[in-house]
């Protein structure tokens, strides 16, 4: 069993806490996009509140141990690794609570290359104790806008996780799928469901727009954000998102392994 000492020792030591790789003005500059509402940043959330760049910030600070000093511009972001733990605690009882319901799960990522890996052991520990991992809309081609202009996708799943693909690939390797903050497709997958007649998620679990997604049209939702993904604590602050933890997504995906162990013990899954 992974202690919270150990596992604090190793957020620290991987900077999945502490001073993290995401810099002070990409956070700053995401905190300004949200502020004006920018469909880059929301990940598919409608905020209901106007939310000021100084509002994001305190929020921020508060949810993740940012700085709330908005003089300060520059250098490396830092998340506090007690709020980390205390997130990873949440995150862990929803998945104990959705395993002892046994209600259907939806699981997908926007960072497949890192947490391919970390929800997939989710994915197969629920799978074991009785949930229904949900697959809906498998193949389904979606355009979504990026920085290079549009680009056609497809809806894949690895292990109960979906993700998105601009061609079949192999899936042995870590570094696989596409990397994307939308929405679109928590929403092409909920449609699928609906229009197969299936039963619905229970609990969403995710990233980005599969998150804020889902979030917004009214599923549970968990997941885990890095300091420039405001959407998800202001997701949470507003109640349509149930947990965010705070932590950095870009790490090798080797260090989320600890990560894993400890949520699993927490929920009282078998790994």
């Amino acid at each position: 069993m992974l202690s919270v000492g150990a596992l604090r020792a190793h957020l620290l030591a991987a900077r999945l806490a502490g001073p993290v790789a995401t810099s002070r003005e990409r956070s700053l500059r995401s905190y300004r996009l949200f502020a004006a509402r920018d469909p880059r940043v929301l990940l598919g959330l409608d905020p209901e509140r106007a939310w000021s760049e100084r509002d994001v910030l305190g929020l921020m600070a508060e949810r993740c141990g940012v700085s709330s000093d908005p003089g300060e511009v520059s250098g490396a972001d830092v998340i506090d690794p007690e709020r980390t733990l205390a997130a990873l605690d949440v995150f862990a009882e929803r998945l104990r609570e959705a395993a002892a319901d046994r209600v259907p799960v939806l699981f997908g990522t926007g960072h497949p290359g890192r947490l391919l890996g970390f929800y997939a052991a989710l994915a197969d520990a629920l799978s074991s104790a009785g949930c229904l991992v949900l697959t809906p809309a498998q193949g389904r081609c979606i355009d979504i806008t990026t920085r290079f202009g549009l680009r056609t996708y497809r809806l894949d799943y690895v292990r109960g996780v979906a993700l998105m693909c601009e061609q079949p690939v192999s899936y042995a390797g870590s570094e696989t799928g596409a990397h994307t903050h939308s929405p679109l497709p928590v929403r092409v997958a909920l449609d699928g469901l609906v229009e197969a007649g299936g039963p619905l998620p229970g609990l969403v679990v995710g990233d980005h727009g599969w998150v804020c997604g889902a979030g917004q049209l009214g599923f549970e939702a968990i997941g885990l954000a890095d300091t420039d993904d405001p959407a998800l604590f202001v997701g949470e602050a507003e109640g349509r998102v149930s947990v965010a933890v705070p932590l950095d997504d870009g790490v090798r995906s080797a260090y989320y392994l600890p990560l894993t162990r400890y949520v699993l013990n927490r929920a009282c899954l078998s790994q």
